[in-house]
This record gives structure tokens, C-alpha cells and sequence, in this order.
């Protein structure tokens, strides 16, 4: 019995929810606990038809044009159908009525209430009622007689009871059910079923199984069960030849079984696992209708209630060939079908149980159909002499059994999520969203006056709004602010289409259009700076030009199920694999196009949430790439973790019921917003009116964000994610925007000083070096203060040597720590002032490089073409423009290498630069030799205002005896030959040619004063707490204290 299983839709608010079918099976018809009664035209109808009847509705039923529910008011209600039109009050309760049911004419309502009592009410003179007493607690369900003799019904007693109407007296009662106090705590609503049409049995569910009882003996004749159903069973409904039985379990199992072979002959599961408590066949037996306790209704589409038993078997059978089928059968016989070789006896219904070949067919069972949607595992064989099925018992025949082949357990698949355009409603609805984003509005209107497409610009300067006629039938649509692209599938007739309305062109031809190849559909489409993308069914992803060149195609690894562009920057989702246990097994790829292809993500699988599947899909206005999938989950790219992505929200906390969700519509850094808009009780918005777009705030889902510590290190690292994208444009050519830039970084800190002080009032000493260690170095000589006056002395002295290791850190190091960071890292982001140290240390080492040209070229500042026109990027909310690119060719061969700048001026031959050796002996004082003429100023002035580095004060001291030991080296050589010799200084040599650097010579280290010199002139940048503290030792060595000790301090921790 093969079926499709349609994704479950929201129909009430969350509880109790019960369903049925109209007499046409035109409508579907449900109550809920919102006390509204919904008509439905369809599982699609967006718009169903309502009819309050009360704060609560527990049961409704339908027949003849009379719809009865019973609602919390202690009533039963009727109302005309389809109309609404109430048509009076049935009956009253006590209590709650708690369920109601039509006989088979449509004549009587029976309805049972927690008051106990069971009554039976003809529907065209209320007056006529039957009152039932005999249960003792709330009755559970009821179930009239096909015949009209008897009803059934079941109560919190933990009996089932059959009464005789006309006598109004028991006729038996069965102990079954577990007892309980009220419909609340029963385990299962136990909805009796009695068969219809033969009205030969009575199916009760007990626990997981089902009992089967003949009506007028009133035995258990049989069982029906099902290895996979472990959950009691809730509901239960006969298809309307009464031949299959469907049950609704508390798990979420929807189980049909073949009651004249005892066989489960379909399985499926709710898609959230969900309790099941509403459960109807449509009239023509092809759907089951259901509801479940969050008010949500499903439908299972598509089920076969013919009565031949062997078609089925035959049909899958005939999947495999006749060479297939022999080997199957090779102990047995050569028949290429079981169907062919009929067994020995009587032919009837039980005989499809053992075939010909000896082999019971149990694939049939097994594996309902490789197309349903099934959720569980396959099935078991049937269990033959079950003693509680007297008459179902199956002799062997004559052929022996053959040995049974292993059956597989392992997980099935999951079926793969159809492909969908982001920012788009369903292509089935009439009026729908085509696409919604941050530039405009695509509407489509498809109903019986109109097929036509609305597109509105949020800013109306881009372009006015335009009515476009769908004549083509386009059901796919993407803007942006160069051009609306649209895309329809292909007819018997017409191929797939492409069509592009450039409206930003300057020429009078503003459309193109193109045909897809024969037997290729569009699937997904998206627009980019300059460039449109689609993406087929032939597993293909076809580039243009905005004005209709072909570009690029390339193969796709999957089936796509979407794509999104921004700028010069393609994402594309597609299945890399098949999924498993409800798992889509989703890849990724982001290609960036420009001047230089690169492709910066290669099929990495996609993060989903367990369950779920990918419901949004796009770029941040930033050009950050983000998604969202159906639990709510937003997700965006971390480039500076090896593209990795992060959560930075959760659409689901916001949410008052969880049948509300957000449908997502753009997304920024910064600002950091989440624009989405509110859906109550569905996943969609209308199209009328306009919806109102509400925004969300981000937040990381980091452990106890509810403490202070929490809040901070969330706040902290949600600045540092949604900040990347500075160095993203910074390295693609965009000027960004350095005001925005240092104002995150200075945020940034002040989180990090409050965090240390934090850990510090904790007494969290190790984890305040560790937020040192990603402070930068202003930061860091704060925190030093900090601990000091905090009396920390321990964690200042670290502190101090964390400040000397990374003011000690060598270029070489810095350029190899700068090669190992991610392409797009924020070096003063996640390194701390690592980055300002590497200025530091470009000032104490420097390098000559000579070039045959004269130019000098510094590191990380490649010289530029200033005659490259700048570029806007029309999609990015703020302005940039591309910055220079560096030159290529011969020009750029002549850096071979990243240099520094010179330390002294260079000579222009070799000849004035042996004369300038030989003529001139440099000293401390002077360095320029007389007879040479000082080379051209660099363009950068600054450079000479700065002060001598510790390595020029320190080359100025040792020129004399590296002359003297190398006579004959040139300027260049000797610098080189002082660098080498500087790198093997000790750190604390290297101190002490800083301190040279900034306490004046007319100070001696004798001379008290040299504390107020240190304090003016000495900068906090370096580690100051280790260098005062080594001063004030030497200084204190041998020499007595000052005479005035109010003013003359030695130095120490609190003066710092």
C-alpha cells in the first residue's frame, strides 16, 4: 500500500485536535483547542473557512450535511454545513462532553462527558435522548453500531462497555484499559472503531496492539500488532470498505494493517513524532486525514484499498528480472513469479501468505514501496499460531519453507528536500511571494481574473514598481538593483525559460531571454553583481552576464536546492548524499567571481539542526553568507575559524507558540538585525495585507548567558563575529569603513577589561592572563594598573611578562605567525596587540633593498595603479568602492621579496657608497657623511619624524667595531651584519638599549630625578612594571635613600 506522506501543516493552536472528511470528501474539517472548527478545501487551502464554538472544541463529527461538536461550554452544538449557521443546542452535560459520533444514517448523535453518562440524541427532535449509566469515570470515547443496535463505548474506569440502545442496559464489558481519574491522565483516548458496512468486528486498542471482537458473540477473535509499535495506540479508523484498519499511536506511528491477512501493510511516521489524536478516511479510502496534540494536521496521500492481495506482491515482484527471481528461488522452483504458481487448496485470503516458491512473501510487508515517505524500520514476518488469532492460523503447505533471508534494520532514507527559491512562498498557493529581500518585492497573482507579476522596490529611486504579465508562467523570481530575473518550467510544448529585465541598462533594449536545452528545467536562480545564476535540473549551474552573455557552466555534485548571490559572491546548497532518519545531508559551495575566480568553500557538508530542514538561505548585507533551517536555527559563516558556521540566533525563543514561526527576509551586521516577519499558526505569510517585518536580536547560544560572565563573553564574541566582515572587504579590495572598524574594536576591549576585572574579583588569576592575551597593548598596560592596585603583584608580574614577550616578538616571528592566521582573520581582533607590535618591531628591525629603479617598497604596501576606477557595490548598505589593485607583470617581479625601509641613507652607486666608507667614520652623533648629498625624502614624511628605534641607538654604538672587524663590507653589508648580531642580544640587553632610548643623557642613574624621566618619557606600551622594577634596583644599589621621602619616592608596584 504505497503512500506519500504530505508535510503537516498548522490548523489550530496547540492541544487536542481532532479531523474528519465531509460525505464528498471535498472538504477537511477540524476542531481544536482554540475552540474554533476549521474547513479546509485542501491541505493547501491557506485560507479555510472558520466557526467559533466555544473557548475549547474536544470532538466534532460530520454527516448529512450536520456538523456536531462538543465544546467546553458542557454542550453539544449543531451547525449547518458548509455554511456555519448554528442550528442549535443537542444536548448538555454536566461537565465537558468529551466525544461525539454520527450512526451510519446520520440519524443519531451519541456523545459521551467526564460526568460519566453516555447519551444518545436523535438529531431531528433533540427532545428524544437516551441516557447510559454504568460508567465510573469520564467516558473516553463512543462508537454506534453499523446496524443501529449497539454502541460501544469506553471510559477512565479502564472498561469497555457494548450497550444494547433500545434496552439501554450492558450486553458486556470488557476489563482492558489501565484506570485513571480524568481524560488527562488516560495513556491513550482508546477511540473504538467498529467496522463498517459487514459490522462483523469491534476493534478496541489495548496498549500497542489491537483487539479485534466479533459482534453478537462478543469474542476476542483476533490481534493485530506490529514489532515496531511500542507506543499505545490512540485512535483508530476503518477505510470505508472496511477491509484496512489505521491507528494513530502516542509515539506518532501511523500504522495500516489488512484485516483479513492480519498484515501491516503501511507505516509511517510523524514527521516531529508527535502524538496522533485525530484520524479519518476519506470517503473514496486514497487518504487518511490526521491531527496531533500541537494542533498541526497531515495527510497521507495516495493508499490503494483495492481488495486483491496479490497485485501488490505481483507489482513487486515485477522490480526484478527473471534472473533475479530464480536465484531467489533456487532451492525451491524455477517459476519466475510466486504469482504464477498457485498454491494447492482453497484460494482464499489467507492463502498469499505462503506462495508457490515455498517462500513466505513478506515483501510486501516489508518494504511497503521504495516511494513512500516511511519513517521506520521495515517490518517483521507475520507470527504464525498466535493464540490470540483462533481463526487466522496458517497451515503449511506442501512445500517446504525455505530459509528465510535476513532482513534489513538498519535506518531508511530520508527523502530529499525539494529544491525551493529563499525568500519565496509555496508555488502552489495563488497569491504568493516570488521573492522578498532587501532590495524588493516579487508578488505573484495566479487565480481565475488574474496571472500577473507585482514588483515593488523597497527604495523607489532604484526603479518604480512594475505589473509584469505572466503569460509564460514563471514561478521562480530573484531582484536586485540592476534587474529582475524570472524563471518557469518546461511544457510538452515550450522549453524551460530564462528571462532578465536589465532595468539599469543605459540602452533602449532592456530584456533578453533565453532557452533552456531540451529536457533541462530551472530549479533555482539568484542575482549578483553584474552576473545572474541558474541552476538545473540536469545537475548544471549556468552563469550570464547581466546583459545575457554566457559566461560560466560547471557541473553541480547534487541535486541544488538553492542558491543566493550577493556582490561577487555565489552560494549554492544541493544534496551530496542521501540522508537518513529524518537528516538531510545538505553540501555547500561559495564561488567568488571578479577579477580573480576562486572557489572559497568546496563542498562542506551544512550544519542543520537535528530533524530539520534548510528553509532560508542568503547573504547578510555585509556579504556574510547565512541561513536558516526550519527549527528556527540561523546560522552564519565564521571565515575566521576555517569557515565554520556559527549560530547566532534562534527564531523559536521569540516565539509564544510553537505554532508561530519567523520567516526570515534579510539579515545585518551592522546594525546587527535579524528582519524577519511574524507568522501566527503558519510557516508563511499573506500576501494581503502587506505584513509588518519585525526585527530580532542575535544572540550566541554560549552556556549560562543568564550570569554576568556569560552575558559578557556572549556579547563579546557576537562583536567579533559580526565584525569580520571588515577584513573580508579589506582583502577583496573594498575600502571599509575604519571609524565602524575601530569603534567594534574599542567595544571589543572594554569587554575584555571588564571581564578581567571581573576575574580578577574572583580571584581568577590565570583566566585574567588569558583575557590578556587577546587584549591590545594600550589594553594590556590598563589591566598591568589594574592588578596592581588591586594587590595582585603576582598576576601584574605576568601580566608585565606578557607584555615583554610580545614587545620582544621579532618581525620574522610576526610575518609567520601573519601566514599562519586565516585568510580573512582580524589579526587585532583575535590576537590581541600582536598586530600594533608588529609596527613596533618594523621600527626597532629594518632592512635595506636596492632596486634598479631607486624605489623603496615596504611590507604589505604593494605599489598601485591609481588609474583603476573605483567600483560601487551596489548591494553591500554601505559605502565602499574597490581599492587599487596592485601592478602585475614586470613591474611586480622586481619585489621579490617583503623589505623594510633603510635605516641610513643610501648612496647611489657602489663607488660613492666604498668612498663614503673610506672618507667617513659614522658615529653616535652623526650618521650622514659630508661629501654625499642626501638622497630625495620618501613620500611618506612621517617616517623621518619618528624616534631612533633600540636597534639604531644600539647600530650607532657597535659601528666601530663592526667596521673594524669587517673593513671592507658596504653600508648594506654592515647592517645586515648588525642585525645578525642584534638578534642574539638577550632580552634584557635589548632593554637596556631601550632604556637609552628614552631617558635623556644629561640624567645620570645616580640622579633621583631619573624617576620623573622614566614616568614622562618612558611609554606604557612596553612592560612597564619590569622595567621599573629592575630600574629601582639598580638604582637603589649602593646609594642611600633621598632626603626628602615625601616627594623622592623609590619606585615601586603602587606608583606605577
Amino acid at each position: 500500500m504505497p503512500c506519500e506522506r504530505k508535510p503537516m501543516r498548522y490548523g489550530h493552536s496547540e492541544g487536542h485536535t481532532e479531523v474528519c472528511f465531509d460525505d464528498t470528501g471535498k472538504f477537511i474539517v477540524t476542531c481544536g483547542n482554540d475552540g474554533d472548527v476549521r474547513i479546509w478545501e485542501g491541505l493547501d487551502d491557506d485560507d479555510p473557512k472558520f466557526i467559533t464554538v466555544g473557548e475549547k472544541a474536544y470532538s466534532l463529527a460530520l454527516k448529512n450535511g450536520k456538523l456536531v461538536t462538543a465544546g467546553s461550554n458542557n454542550t453539544v452544538q449543531i451547525h449547518t454545513f458548509p455554511e456555519g449557521d448554528p442550528d442549535g443546542i443537542l444536548t448538555r452535560f454536566t461537565t465537558n462532553a468529551t466525544h461525539v459520533t454520527f450512526n451510519s444514517s446520520g440519524t443519531r448523535v451519541a456523545a459521551g462527558s467526564s460526568d460519566f453518562m453516555v447519551k444518545v440524541v436523535e438529531v431531528s427532535d433533540s427532545s428524544q435522548q437516551k441516557t447510559l449509566r454504568g460508567h465510573d469515570a469520564p467516558v473516553l470515547s463512543v462508537t454506534f453500531d453499523p446496524k443501529d443496535e449497539f454502541l460501544a463505548s469506553s471510559s477512565c474506569d479502564g472498561s469497555v462497555v457494548v450497550w444494547n440502545m433500545e434496552e439501554q442496559t450492558q450486553v458486556v464489558s470488557w476489563p482492558l484499559l489501565q484506570k485513571t481519574n480524568d481524560i488527562s491522565n488516560a495513556k491513550s483516548l482508546c477511540r473504538l472503531a467498529w467496522q463498517p458496512r459487514m459490522a462483523k468486528f469491534l476493534a478496541v486498542p489495548v496498549e500497542a496492539k489491537l483487539h479485534l471482537y466479533e459482534r453478537g458473540s462478543w469474542e476476542h477473535v483476533s490481534t493485530l500488532s506490529d514489532d515496531l509499535l511500542t507506543q499505545p495506540i490512540n485512535v483508530l479508523a476503518w477505510s470505508p470498505c472496511g477491509q484496512f484498519l489505521a491507528a494513530g499511536c502516542v509515539g506518532g506511528l501511523l500504522t495500516v494493517w489488512d484485516v483479513n491477512s492480519k498484515l501491516c501493510v503501511e507505516r509511517q511516521k510523524h514527521e516531529k513524532g508527535f502524538t496522533v489524536c485525530g484520524l479519518a478516511w476519506h470517503p473514496s479510502g486514497s487518504q487518511i486525514a490526521y491531527t496531533d496534540t500541537e494542533g498541526c494536521l497531515g495527510l497521507l496521500d495516495g493508499l490503494s484499498t483495492s481488495t486483491s492481495t496479490k497485485k501488490p506482491t505481483k507489482d513487486y515482484d515485477d522490480l526484478f528480472d527473471d534472473d533475479d527471481d530464480r536465484l531467489m528461488d533456487e532451492q525451491l522452483s524455477d517459476t519466475n513469479s510466486p504469482v504464477k504458481n498457485p498454491v494447492t487448496g482453497d484460494d482464499d485470503d489467507d492463502d498469499f501468505l505462503v506462495p508457490a516458491t515455498g517462500r513466505v512473501r513478506n515483501r510486501g510487508a516489508i518494504l511497503d514501496d521504495e516511494n513512500s515517505l516511511g519513517q521506520w524500520k521495515v517490518g517483521s514476518l507475520p507470527e504464525f499460531g498466535d493464540d490470540d488469532d483462533a481463526g487466522s492460523t496458517v497451515v503449511p503447505v506442501t512445500a517446504p519453507l525455505g530459509p528465510l533471508r535476513p532482513v534489513y534494520e538498519g535506518p531508511l532514507p530520508t527523502p530529499p528536500q525539494k529544491a525551493f527559491q529563499p525568500g519565496s512562498t509555496p508555488a502552489h498557493l495563488t497569491h504568493r511571494f516570488m521573492m522578498w529581500n532587501s532590495v524588493g518585492i516579487v508578488r505573484g497573482y495566479n487565480d481565475e481574473q488574474d496571472n500577473a507579476i507585482d514588483v515593488e522596490f523597497h527604495d523607489t529611486a532604484v526603479h518604480h514598481a512594475m505589473h509584469l504579465t505572466n503569460s509564460l508562467g514563471h514561478t521562480m523570481a530573484d531582484v536586485s538593483q540592476e534587474a529582475v530575473l524570472l524563471a518557469c518550467p518546461s511544457t510538452d510544448e515550450l522549453a524551460s525559460k530564462l528571462q532578465c529585465l536589465h532595468f539599469s541598462s543605459w540602452d533602449t533594449n532592456k530584456e533578453w531571454m533565453v532557452d533552456l536545452p531540451k529536457g533541462e528545467d530551472a530549479k533555482a536562480l539568484c542575482l549578483g553583481q553584474g552576473w545572474a545564476a541558474v541552476a538545473t535540473s540536469a545537475l548544471m549551474l549556468r552563469l550570464f552576464s547581466i546583459g545575457g552573455v554566457q559566461r560560466e557552466i560547471f557541473s553541480l555534485p547534487g541535486p541544488v536546492v538553492c542558491v543566493a548571490g550577493h556582490g561577487e559572491q555565489l552560494l549554492i546548497i544541493y544534496h551530496r548524499a542521501t540522508g537518513f532518519d529524518g537528516e538531510q545531508a545538505l553540501g555547500v559551495q561559495l564561488l567568488q567571481f571578479g577579477r580573480r575566480k576562486r572557489q572559497l568553500i568546496n563542498g562542506e557538508p551544512l550544519p542543520l539542526s537535528h530533524g530539520s530542514y534548510l528553509s532560508w538561505l542568503g547573504f547578510t548585507a555585509e556579504g556574510t553568507p547565512c541561513y536558516v533551517d526550519s527549527d528556527g536555527v540561523v546560522r552564519m559563516l565564521n571565515r575566521s575559524l576555517g569557515s565554520t558556521w556559527t549560530p547566532v540566533c534562534n527564531t523559536r525563543d521569540t516565539c509564544k507558540s510553537k505554532s508561530d514561526h519567523y520567516w526570515v527576509v534579510g539579515v545585518h551586521e551592522n546594525p546587527q538585525q535579524l528582519r524577519c516577519i511574524p507568522c501566527k499558526g503558519s510557516r508563511y505569510p499573506p500576501t494581503l495585507p502587506r505584513p509588518a517585518v519585525a526585527i530580532l536580536p542575535f544572540k550566541l547560544p554560549l552556556c549560562q548567558t543568564s550570569t554576568e560572565k556569560g552575558q559578557m563573553e556572549e556579547q563579546f564574541w557576537r562583536s567579533v563575529l559580526f565584525h569580520n566582515h571588515y577584513s573580508f572587504l579589506s582583502s577583496c579590495g573594498y575600502d571599509i569603513d575604519e571609524d565602524g572598524q575601530n569603534q567594534a574594536q574599542k567595544e571589543q576591549q572594554e569587554l575584555l577589561m571588564k571581564m578581567f576585572a571581573l576575574s580578577c574579583k574572583l580571584e581568577r588569576e590565570f583566566r585574567c592572563v588569558e583575557l590578556a592575551e587577546m587584549m591590545t597593548q594600550n589594553v594590556v598596560t590598563l589591566a598591568i594598573r589594574y592588578a596592581s592596585r588591586s594587590r595582585r603583584m603576582v598576576l601584574a608580574q605576568r601580566l608585565s611578562e606578557l607584555a615583554l614577550e610580545k614587545a620582544n616578538q621579532t618581525p620574522e616571528e610576526g610575518l609567520q605567525e601573519q601566514e599562519e592566521e586565516p585568510e580573512y582573520c582580524s589579526t587585532s581582533e583575535l590576537t590581541g596587540g600582536r598586530y600594533r607590535n608588529r609596527q613596533d618591531q618594523e621600527e626597532e628591525e629594518e632592512e635595506l633593498a636596492e632596486e634598479e629603479g631607486g624605489q623603496v617598497t615596504g611590507p604589505g604596501k604593494p605599489s598601485a595603479s591609481s588609474g583603476q576606477p573605483r567600483v560601487t557595490n551596489i548591494l553591500d548598505n554601505m559605502t565602499s568602492s574597490k581599492k587599487s589593485t596592485p601592478l602585475s607583470g614586470s613591474a611586480g617581479k622586481q619585489n621579490k621579496s617583503l623589505v623594510l625601509k633603510p635605516l641610513a641613507p643610501r648612496p647611489k652607486s657602489k663607488a660613492a657608497s666604498k668612498k663614503t666608507q673610506e672618507n667617513t667614520e659614522p658615529t653616535p652623533v652623526q650618521q650622514k657623511p659630508a661629501d654625499v648629498p642626501p638622497p630625495a625624502l620618501p613620500a611618506d614624511s612621517t617616517e623621518n619624524k619618528r624616534p631612533k628605534t633600540g636597534f639604531q641607538l644600539w647600530l650607532e654604538e657597535s659601528r666601530k667595531s663592526i667596521a673594524a672587524d669587517h673593513p671592507d663590507l658596504e653600508e648594506t653589508d654592515v647592517i645586515k651584519e648588525a642585525m645578525g648580531r642584534f638578534r642574539t642580544l638577550s632580552a634584557e640587553e635589548r632593554l637596556d638599549v631601550r632604556f637609552l632610548r628614552y631617558v635623556p643623557k644629561s640624567v645620570s642613574k645616580s640622579d633621583w630625578s631619573i624617576q620623573f624621566a622614566l614616568k614622562t618619557a618612558y611609554p606604557l606600551t612596553l612592560s612597564s612594571l619590569s622595567l621599573l622594577t629592575r630600574l629601582q634596583h639598580s638604582l637603589l644599589s649602593g646609594t642611600e635613600s633621598p632626603p626628602n621621602q615625601a616627594t623622592k619616592q623609590p619606585v615601586t608596584f603602587s606608583n606605577i
